[in-house]
């Protein structure tokens, strides 16, 4: 049986662990990952499309300068409003079908797929962690260096994450693209605001949960090294003419 230091150091990874896999479910659950405001021109006025939208559904509203008819769109709904002198229109856009570009496309599922197998490693990560609070496998993956491995790559994965989904806003005009989606008769792109939701954020959170796993487990490994070299000490420090008697 594990010692109650043991028991107490890996159940604090355990819980740190499970925290980990329900934000990362969380994170694939919601769709509050970026809101970007994008501005186009039109003949003689111009056009804003503000879009709120995640990893798999979005909305999307275009407000056009006032005295001016906003023309329905072709999407899963619309409502339509007015609001100090400003034309608007509220659609619900439909993610997938509004994705042209293979840049976009592939990045997008790429992001997907790497979430979900962070997912499957902070669930492995976790059974380890649990594993190693009932019992002793020190000599086989399934000890720490289990933990270690899986915890690492976990947090390499949600870092990925993080990194992919800026570089399809920034980088191959995610939010552009899914705007020419909500409106046909935009022409020349002027500027993009982009604002990232918690959704996004969220990943932070599981990096420091990650991370926290790993220090839980290394101060454990080392306090145990520690205290292996102060039992083997009394030995090394006897005098010579004791150890040959």
């Amino acid at each position: 049986m594990p010692s109650r230091k043991k028991t107490t150091m890996f159940a604090s990874a355990f819980c740190t662990c499970v925290s980990s896999f329900v934000l990362i479910c969380v994170v694939l659950g919601t769709q509050q990952w970026v809101s970007s405001d994008v501005l186009f021109s039109r003949t003689n006025t111009s056009i804003t499309i503000s879009l709120d939208y995640g990893l798999f559904r979005g909305t999307c509203e275009q407000f056009v300068e006032a005295g001016l008819q906003v023309s329905k769109q072709t999407f899963q709904g619309h409502r339509d409003r007015s609001t100090q002198g400003v034309s608007s229109t509220l659609l619900t856009c439909p993610f997938a079908d509004s994705l042209s570009s293979t840049k976009t496309r592939s990045t997008n599922v790429a992001i997907i797929v790497i979430l979900v197998l962070s997912l499957l490693t902070s669930l492995l990560s976790s059974g380890f962690t649990c594993t190693n609070a009932v019992s002793n496998p020190y000599q086989t993956f399934l000890g720490p260096i289990g933990v270690y491995t899986w915890n690492s790559i976990c947090g390499i994965l949600v870092l990925i994450a993080m990194i992919l989904f800026p570089v399809n806003i920034e980088a191959h005009g995610l939010s552009e693209e899914l705007a020419h989606g909500c409106s046909t008769s935009l022409q020349s792109h002027i500027r993009s605001q982009h604002s990232y939701g918690y959704s996004y954020w969220i990943m932070l959170l599981v990096l420091f949960l990650n991370i926290a796993s790993l220090i839980i487990i290394y101060f454990y490994e080392h306090a145990r090294y520690s205290k292996k070299k102060e039992q083997e000490r009394p030995i090394e420090n006897a005098p010579k003419d004791v150890i040959l008697f």
